[in-house]
């Protein structure tokens, strides 16, 4: 879609109240464009104030629209972990669930508002145009989507950010450009992801980044801190003895996970487009929580199950990175995984140190398939060693028929 597509619609425009926001929502207005702007509140640890966002894109002169999905992310955040859901590189994929629960959220306030239309801000090279643009043709089909930086029109307007500064300054909108970053953030509940900037370059350590949740290991805390965590079916309900919301259970494993120097994570993932992107990532919360959940997916799940979660585990990954987590492969996969999930009930005990996680105890998994005297090397009256002579035999048969028809790689 172009500029001239929109006029005669309702625009629900997603803002940060950044630069961007402010430009593409005063040029709306200036071509008598009727827009409307929505920014979701997903308990960004880098806000103080979520309201900001109304204050600074006021003098654009739309109405923007709050919309309090932090309880939905919080949900994600603890579905995720229960999927072992890590992307490329091993890394907690922050931005790409958060984008799941904001298209939702904001596409139910804009249809209250009667918007036709969803504009997003995500520039021509990244993931979040292809998730804003698939999220919401999944969940409103009826809708249609505007991207600002994939607009010629706007491309040739304003090439760079000086040329915003000096629109918005021609209608009194205060438009501050300070010292370039060293890199660019986008922060949620599950956590922080930096790129662009001067973390492109693989020559740049990833010590660079500030760290906004907690601190890099060198300066966390020189003793061990330890925490317990309790799990019904796979979803953590105590933490060190108190019941706790998802919410509050993402918000308090943050602190503890943060001061403890829990996770900052470098990695360099393949995108949805075919290119390369290096980032920083920070989601101490998601870390601990799914370290402490791995310890009891370990006692109750048999080979094959462990084999099969794996497997799942992958597919949501890839699923909630493409902008694809209401679809009916992610869905199912999460099924599955519930299903091997339904055993996994215990009490962890973790330590932590200076981003490090040791494991200390596991207690009350009445569904553990580990039996000590069974793998103990004492004399016991668990498995008889006797007894494998047989299993031994029959794997050898095939080892010798292999052998004899010359087949075996020497």
């Amino acid at each position: 879609m172009e500029l001239a597509n929109l006029k005669g619609h309702k625009v629900g425009m997603c803002v940060s109240g950044g630069l961007d926001s402010k430009t593409v929502t005063k040029l709306f207005k200036e071509n008598n464009i009727d827009v409307v702007c929505f920014s979701a509140d997903l308990a960004q640890p880098d806000e103080k104030d979520i309201n900001d966002i109304i204050t600074k894109m006021n003098p654009c002169g739309a109405k923007t629209i709050i919309v309090d999905v932090k309880e939905e992310m919080a949900e994600i955040c603890l579905q995720t972990i229960k999927c072992g859901a890590k992307y490329d590189g091993g890394y907690w994929n922050t931005t790409g669930i958060a984008r799941a629960v904001t298209v939702k959220g904001i596409i139910e306030a804009m249809k209250k508002e009667g918007c036709t239309i969803l504009a997003h801000g995500a520039t021509g090279r990244g993931n979040d145009q292809m998730r804003f643009e698939r999220y919401t043709l999944s969940l409103a089909p009826e809708f249609k989507v505007y991207a600002p930086w994939r607009d010629q029109e706007l491309l040739k307007k304003f090439p760079g950010r000086t040329e915003m500064v000096d629109y918005l300054t021609e209608f009194g909108i205060e438009a501050i450009v300070g010292m370039k970053k060293k890199y660019s953030t986008d922060a949620n509940l599950a956590g922080l992801s930096h790129e662009a900037e001067d973390l492109e370059s693989l020559e740049t350590p990833c010590t660079i980044v500030e760290p906004t949740m907690g601190v890099w290991p060198q300066d966390a805390p020189d003793k061990i801190e330890t925490i317990t965590v309790k799990f019904e079916q796979a979803r953590p309900v105590e933490l060190n003895g108190q019941k706790l919301n998802a919410l509050e259970m993402m918000q308090e494993a943050n602190k503890i996970g943060g001061r403890n120097g829990i996770w900052m994570k470098n990695a360099l993932e393949n995108r949805i487009i075919g290119t390369k992107s290096r980032g920083v990532y920070e989601a101490p919360g998601m870390e601990i929580l799914h370290q402490a959940l791995e310890q009891v997916y370990q006692a109750v799940l048999d080979r094959a199950s462990s084999g099969l979660y794996k497997q799942m585990s992958t597919i949501v990954s890839d699923m909630i990175y493409d902008g694809r987590y209401y679809d009916p492969a992610c869905t199912a996969a999460m099924a599955a995984i519930d299903s091997l999930a339904k055993n996994a009930n215990g009490i962890v005990s973790l330590g932590l140190y200076k981003g490090n996680i040791f494991f200390q105890s596991l207690t009350e998994v009445n569904a553990s398939l580990y039996n000590e005297a069974d793998s103990s090397m004492e004399a016991s009256n668990g498995l008889n060693p006797v007894s494998s002579q047989g299993y031994a035999d029959i794997i050898g048969v095939e080892a010798i028929s292999l052998a004899k028809a010359g087949q075996i790689r020497k």
